[in-house]
């Protein structure tokens, strides 16, 4: 037992012998809010003024008129609009900001750090929580949550897995053949991608990314834009692979989500048990009618036009990218039509200012919604996708949400999202505060302290 303990310990050994870190400055007791109007994240609605107190990582109390104790931050939020943090419902942790031939090719030290300043990016846009849905974001997640790098929650997928040609195999023909059961590239290596062949390489895959601690599992059940051998109208697994990837998963407490574009790749997973769907663009109306049937969750993206800067253009990945982009209005018109459980995200891959209009994407769905109904789907429905993953969820807590009792991931607001949603493209400028997890990252406002 003594052999066995010496074995899965060495990581506190090393930190047992680091120097002692800087005592931190004492936390307030309490931080509280003073009249602020509440977008809650449910209704839709903004409430008259009202105080919120935040005690530890919690909202504790909210009333017409909270008294500040001894010691308490507060915050005067007159004229101001405390609502959740942002969900980015389908983000690249890892991949989003570098460039296509970085993210191939560099050193992946270099590519952490960028990771890790994107992530900080990531939450002073007011984003502070993401679902990362491929990528391998472990060790960045665990540096966020230690509090080494500030950053959202992430709810991570590990690598997105892939058969031979699919979605995610960036191999080139002289990587081939690949030996069943080794490894197939630099992103299978580095843990971004995960090819798998047959119901048990996938199971056998599927299971490294929970042992890793992934709240859900990725496949890639069709097609892609970015992988130069993968057609769109492809259908990649087998059922019985996708079934295989369920099991593993539902024996494991949490769900499998997949990337699919088409009617044939979507109307197969649903078949194997998946419970939610990413894209759709290229959906028809009977495959929305069934995903509303079956109550699946749609993960749809209003992807922009400059997305397919990424890829030269006339290139195979940029002409795919030109049939993708023209379904995202109908996969939104779909979404409403059979008021299916549709979630935000913005899949930004590969572009550090597409990243940056990470906002600005969420603001643009008012095409297809109103204001109060993109801040709610951001909010508490993302949260409520984010609650599928069970027991497996990182985090312990209620997100997406203002009310007694929830985690206490807040944005202060110069102003009414709802009535001016393009505030939240412009965070720099309209976010007073940001606080996830109690902590405030950011506060523009000068602070007093309590009597």
């Amino acid at each position: 037992m003594l052999a066995g303990l010496a074995l899965v310990a060495p990581w506190q050994q090393i930190a047992a012998q680091a120097p002692a870190a800087p005592p931190a400055a004492a936390a307030p007791p309490a931080i509280l809010f003073q009249g602020v109007k509440i977008f809650d994240g449910i209704s839709g609605q903004v409430s008259a003024p009202r105080d919120v107190l935040v005690r530890g990582n919690k909202i504790e109390r909210i009333a017409a008129q909270v008294a500040p104790e001894s010691g308490a931050q507060v915050i005067n939020g007159s004229g101001k609009v405390l609502m959740p943090g942002l969900v980015d419902a389908h983000w690249h942790t890892m991949l989003a900001a570098v460039p296509v031939a970085t993210a191939m090719m560099a050193d992946r030290t270099y590519l952490a750090i960028a990771a890790g300043a994107e992530a900080t990016r990531t939450l002073m846009r007011g984003f502070t929580t993401v679902r990362d849905v491929g990528g391998s974001s472990f060790g960045l997640k665990d540096s966020i949550d230690g509090g080494l790098v500030p950053g959202p929650r992430i709810f991570p997928s590990g690598a997105m897995i892939s058969v031979t040609s699919g979605h995610g195999d960036f191999r080139t023909f002289h990587d081939l053949p690949r030996q069943i059961g080794a490894p197939a590239s630099r992103f299978d290596e580095a843990g971004d991608s995960a090819i798998a062949d047959s119901p048990d390489e996938v199971r056998l895959r599927a299971r490294e990314q929970l042992m890793r601690g992934a709240s859900q599992i990725k496949l890639t059940a069709g097609g892609g834009v970015s992988s130069p051998n993968s057609p769109l109208d492809a259908v990649t697994f087998t059922e019985a692979e996708v079934h295989a990837a369920v099991e593993a998963a539902t024996n494991w407490g949490t769900y499998v989500t997949v990337h699919a574009y088409t009617p044939a790749a979507i109307q197969q997973a649903i078949s194997a048990g998946v419970k939610c769907i990413e894209h759709a663009m290229l959906m028809d109306d009977a495959t929305a009618k069934l995903i509303g049937q079956k109550g699946i969750w749609l993960s749809a993206q209003p992807l922009p036009d400059e997305l397919a800067n990424a890829f030269p253009r006339g290139s195979v990945e940029w002409n795919k990218a030109q049939e993708v982009l023209a379904g995202v209005g109908r996969t939104y018109e779909l979404a409403k039509k059979y008021k299916l459980k549709t979630a935000f995200g913005t899949d930004v891959l590969f572009s550090a200012p597409l990243a940056a209009q990470q906002g600005a994407l969420l603001a643009s769905l008012t095409r297809w919604y109103t204001p109060s109904q993109v801040l709610v789907m951001a909010t508490s429905t993302n949260a409520e996708l984010l609650k599928l993953s069970g027991k497996r969820a990182p985090y312990a807590g209620e997100l997406g949400v203002v009310r007694e009792g929830a985690l206490a991931d807040l944005l202060l607001v110069n102003g009414d999202p709802v009535a001016d949603i393009s505030l939240i493209a412009k965070a720099e400028q309209s976010l007073a505060v940001i606080m996830k997890d109690g902590v405030i990252y950011k506060n523009q406002l000068a602070p007093r302290a309590g009597s």
